[in-house]
């Protein structure tokens, strides 16, 4: 087992509010953590944009954490749409599919994002990977399910033949919760940064800032996070 301290760690960062919570999560834990992005075409590659002043922001409200923030990485994949349509990677409505997900799910993202975050981790001698995944508020998507992620924590464990973690922690807790672990984490400066510099809207509107941030307010990723702040926030009032 390798001591806490010696651990490194990889987040996947996106620019969402999301995997800002996790990288807030990662670096009140780890002495040593690095962060990775991915261009895949996606629509709102707004959030792409977020990235480099959100993970500094993030990282600066704690003396502990700024010096624990490492390099950033960022790997183009921009051939998802070549494998099929998804609300994601093309200008379509967004709507469910005749199997029961929506068409905003991208067969392979999360499968592929964690092969490559292993390769990436055996190159730069990490040992744990961080991803925002999560069961308990989110879209239908597989690939974000805990039985998966074990799945391939064993399986590129086995692939680099290294020990790999694979970290979800917000894996069972809802939007609600998971702005309540962003003030828990980091207090009201920690859950203000993400309301106003984290992306999460599908359809990568940015022109109004609401209550929980910026958005078109009515893709699926809108409403859960706009759901979730208001119930947090009332919470908060009766608390």
């Amino acid at each position: 087992m390798i001591p806490l301290r010696e651990k490194r760690a990889l987040v996947l960062f996106s620019g969402g509010q999301d995997s800002a919570t996790c990288l807030a999560w990662a670096l009140s834990r780890y002495q040593h953590v690095e962060t990775l992005g991915f261009d895949y075409g996606q629509r709102h590659r707004v959030e792409l944009d977020c990235r480099t002043r959100l993970r500094k922001l993030v990282a600066d409200m704690n003396p502990d954490w700024a010096p624990r923030l490492a390099e950033d990485h960022l790997l183009p994949v921009d051939f998802f749409r070549h494998l099929g349509q998804t609300a994601m990677t093309d200008d379509v409505a967004i709507t469910m599919q005749a199997d029961g997900l929506p068409n905003t799910f991208v067969p392979g993202r999360n499968l592929l994002f964690l092969t490559l975050a292993a390769a990436l981790a055996y190159r730069r001698n990490l040992n744990v990977l961080i991803g925002g995944m999560t069961e308990a508020d989110y879209s239908g998507y597989p690939d974000c399910r805990d039985n998966t992620m074990k799945a391939l924590q064993v399986a590129l464990s086995l692939g680099i033949d290294r020990q790999l973690t694979i970290e979800t922690p917000l894996m069972w807790l809802d939007k609600t919760e998971i702005w309540d672990l962003a003030w828990r984490l980091g207090g009201d400066v920690l859950v203000e940064t993400i309301r106003q510099e984290s992306h999460t809207c599908y359809l990568g509107t940015r022109d109004t800032l609401h209550s929980w941030g910026y958005g078109c307010g009515s893709c699926p990723a809108c409403t859960l996070r706009a759901r979730g702040y208001v119930r947090w926030a009332a919470n908060r009032l009766v608390a």
